[in-house]
């Protein structure tokens, strides 16, 4: 039985659009609309108990998910939703152990969400450029309970001349323009690692898509995930006039070898047949031999033999006895 204690997480639930996360301190209270919530009342209760505010008001006191942590989080930047998350760990096969690459920490929801899934052995290493977002960032994972397994890196990979990570497993980018930074990940990835973008235009994902391409991706997929909520109820079951539609795009795609030349290889090739001298032989003049000229022989002209006409005999008739 889990019961809450001085400095544990709890979200105080009233309704789906009003609930307030909250790490128990037992001097501390806050004012709803509900009444006045203090944390000394929580203390020593278990994981789902109900609550009584002094307006007779109840909440019931729910152990947070890292789901919580993400709606909940400081917006600095637009955040990556649960629902494109789920996708993205499943359809890369995140898991416990993996080396997780990301470029553009932003708040740090996708982060925080794909550590509490890569823990206790694996780990993700996140990179951006802005200090001010890397602070709020650093706070929300903070707050999520997993900085353990996250390392912060200001460094724009886009100019880094060494990549400082290797056989990395999944890389993931949420960047502005991503397809300027695939070279850089293809070094990073190992061989038929993983890669997902979030793309908020159509323009992006095709600018992407053509560079994926270019540096030998397979396996390239885009896809848009939308949620519809159903409010159901006893004899009135409808959808929600209220939802998360667009959010983003995702592009996946994984790491293959075409076994083509790259450009390098070509340069490297074309610099060897410019600087090795060919060889020129000297051709050995032939001696040319003159021809004897043949001797004609006059033909014998053959002499015609004149025929001797034949002497004819008369015959000398018979007598009749």
């Amino acid at each position: 039985m889990a019961k809450i204690k001085q400095n544990s997480p709890v979200l105080f639930f009233y309704n789906n659009s009003k609930k307030w996360l909250a790490k128990i301190s037992k001097n501390e209270s806050f004012h709803t609309h509900i009444g006045i919530l203090k944390h000394s009342d929580a203390i020593g209760k278990e994981y789902g108990s109900k609550l009584i505010t002094n307006k007779d008001k109840y909440v019931y006191l729910l152990e947070p998910t890292m789901y919580d942590y993400v709606m909940r989080i400081q917006h600095g930047t637009q955040i990556v939703y649960p629902k494109d998350i789920g996708y993205i760990i499943a359809r890369a096969g995140i898991g416990d152990g993996q080396k997780i690459l990301e470029i553009g920490t932003g708040s740090g929801s996708l982060t925080s969400f794909v550590a509490s899934v890569v823990k206790p052995r694996g780990h993700v290493y996140t990179f951006d450029v802005d200090e001010k977002f890397m602070k709020i960032a650093e706070k929300n994972i903070k707050k999520a309970g997993v900085s353990k397994y996250i390392t912060q890196h200001n460094l724009d990979l886009k100019t880094a001349k060494k990549m400082p990570l290797e056989d990395v497993d999944v890389a993931l980018i949420d960047l502005g323009d991503p397809w300027l930074v695939i070279p850089q990940i293809r070094k990073m990835l190992k061989g038929s690692g993983r890669l997902f973008a979030i793309c908020p235009t159509m323009n992006q994902l095709e600018k992407l898509t053509m560079a994926l391409v270019e540096n030998e991706f397979t396996d390239i997929e885009s896809t848009e995930h939308i949620i519809r909520n159903i409010e159901a109820r006893d004899g009135k079951t409808r959808h929600s006039f209220q939802g998360i539609g667009h959010t983003t795009y995702l592009c996946f795609a994984r790491k293959a070898f075409f076994d083509r030349p790259t450009r390098k290889d070509m340069e490297k090739s074309i610099t060897k047949i410019v600087k090795t001298p060919t060889k020129t032989t000297k051709k050995t003049p032939t001696k040319t031999t003159k021809k004897t000229p043949t001797k004609t022989t006059k033909k014998t002209p053959t002499k015609t033999t004149k025929k001797t006409p034949t002497k004819t005999t008369k015959k000398t008739p018979t007598k009749l006895s």
